[in-house]
């Protein structure tokens, strides 16, 4: 990046933000961060398949958080999949929106960050980490503090719904503390739902505390405007004898970088990470994990699946780090990819990272077409190429699709996904 192009960015932010009172000490870290460093340069390893500060240069004139949008409950009933009986927390360009949220539960808390700051807000996802958390935490108006507490368990889902829309050509910064007590376990839903066509910049960072024995799911569906740029970063920390899983499924966008990290604190933890990215078009996605084993007795599973088409782009960069105490490590990660079209491309790169001796650790990554054989067998047998066709890519996604523990939303997914390839994308 251009000295000129990382101080006019800083510069935005410090004039646009200035006045606001609110997380006055993490706003002055991050401006100052953002001054030093910029956003990434195309050259820079992290984001060298990625060109998303370029895009940001061309499509978006403010860094400034847009302001909510005219949206009515109409919009958000319609946008509520079959089946579902949950919580609604509704997001409008990226600030909460208390009166078109529903939150009749009362096993858990919900707050405002700029009225109920935990201690370790900004200490999971930290700002040093990736400059996209640094210019959330610069330009974030407010976000929300989940807490679960002690020996609850949620028993149905809470979804998070976030509506996007172009503003003046402002960016979407959206900002979510969720902390899980001990023995605690619920399910989070998450869809972004895209309110026009024109370009927006949506930059949001989660971050999750899930305490000792507490299980946590949070299944996203990513469906945005075609023209839409994300950077979400989204941190866990996870203790003893606590499960996480994610699972992601990516479908639309022009550019979408998702960094996931899982951080293992303590023995007998488990992390999950699956992730399903079907692309046409010229729709880039680009995730970037990172699971960090700092104990013994850890586990960690890891499986992303993509299907190309058309000039689309996939990016996966798996990193697994296994400190020096973390023995009988046992960690398993796995991307697999299918090109429907010579043009579509795929960057993968598995990485593991080993300073214990007593560990199971694998990795490994495919990228192919259709097996011919079997679209020869079932065309054999009765059926059009294109639905012999959707039949393999539907099998092939399959194995991501029955993460998603929540089995409406697993419906409402399966849907869309199954149309998709239906018309192979």
């Amino acid at each position: 990046m251009t000295t000129s192009t990382k101080n006019k960015i800083a510069d935005q932010i410090i004039n646009e933000f200035g006045p606001l009172q609110n997380f006055v000490p993490l706003r002055e870290k991050a401006k100052a961060f953002l001054n030093e460093n910029g956003l990434p340069a195309p050259k820079e390893e992290e984001y060298k398949y990625t060109a998303i500060t370029k895009n940001l240069e061309q499509s978006i004139q403010n860094f400034g958080q847009s302001k909510p949008v005219q949206l009515s409950i109409e919009e958000v009933q319609k946008n509520i999949f079959g089946g579902f009986e949950g919580d609604v927390l509704v997001f409008n360009n990226g600030v909460f929106s208390g009166e078109l949220s529903k939150t009749s539960n009362q096993d858990y808390r919900l707050a405002l960050l700029s009225q109920n700051t935990p201690s370790d807000f900004a200490g999971i996802a930290k700002l040093e980490k990736d400059p996209f958390v640094a210019l959330n935490s610069a330009t974030f108006k407010d976000g929300i503090y989940l807490h679960i507490s002690k020996n609850k368990k949620i028993e149905k889902p809470i979804y998070f719904l976030f509506f996007n829309q172009a503003n003046n050509g402002q960016s979407i910064a959206s900002r979510i503390y969720i902390e899980v007590e001990d023995n605690a376990e619920v399910t989070f839903l998450q869809n972004s739902v895209s309110l026009d066509e024109d370009a927006y910049f949506s930059n949001s960072v989660t971050e999750i505390k899930v305490s000792q024995n507490a299980h946590v799911h949070f299944s996203k569906l990513q469906n945005e405007s075609r023209r839409a740029l994300v950077v979400d970063n989204f941190v866990t920390d996870i203790h003893r004898d606590a499960t996480f899983t994610s699972t992601v499924i990516s479908l639309s966008g022009n550019m979408v970088r998702n960094n996931l990290s899982l951080n293992l604190l303590d023995s007998g933890c488990e992390g999950n990470m699956y992730g399903l990215y079907l692309l046409n078009g010229k729709t880039h996605v680009d995730n970037h994990t990172n699971v960090d084993h700092t104990k013994a007795h850890a586990v960690s599973n890891e499986l992303y699946k993509g299907i190309l088409a058309d000039q689309s782009r996939a990016v996966f960069n798996g990193k697994i780090f296994v400190r020096q105490d973390a023995q009988k490590t046992n960690a398993f990660q796995q991307n697999n990819n299918i090109l429907l079209s010579e043009d579509a491309t795929v960057n993968t790169k598995p990485q593991l990272e080993i300073w214990a001796d007593d560990v199971k650790c694998s990795h490994g990554c495919t990228t192919g077409q259709l097996d011919e054989e079997a679209l020869f067998y079932l065309k054999a047998r009765g059926l059009g190429k294109d639905q012999a066709k959707g039949l393999l890519l539907y099998a092939f996604a399959g194995e991501v699709l029955e993460k998603i523990s929540d089995e409406c939303f697993r419906d409402f997914v399966t849907e869309i996904v199954q149309e998709r390839l239906g018309g192979n994308l």
